[in-house]
């Protein structure tokens, strides 16, 4: 994969601290797992970003596979707040 830094990946990588942190302090304030779990995803995310403004390259799969896990986190956090 071809690594290019630019603007959008730092905003997205900004964004997605932001988040991580969010979803960790509530999960220590609230003791909500979905939150844990959803800033765990955007910290995955931000990994692959944060790859991108560091010009830093991986194998195309590392970053498919970082995304994959990172959505099945949502997905699972957004199940156990479907179940509450």
């Amino acid at each position: 994969m071809t690594v290019e830094p630019n603007l959008t990946a730092g905003i997205n990588l900004i964004l997605c601290i932001v988040i991580f942190v969010l979803g960790y302090l509530i999960y220590r304030r609230k003791e909500k797992i979905g939150a844990l779990l959803i800033g765990i995803a955007f910290g995955m995310f931000g990994l692959s970003h944060f790859s991108v403004v560091a010009g830093i390259t991986f194998p195309e799969i590392s970053f498919i596979l970082l995304r994959i896990c990172g959505y099945i986190l949502v997905a699972a956090a957004l199940w156990l707040l479907l179940k509450e």
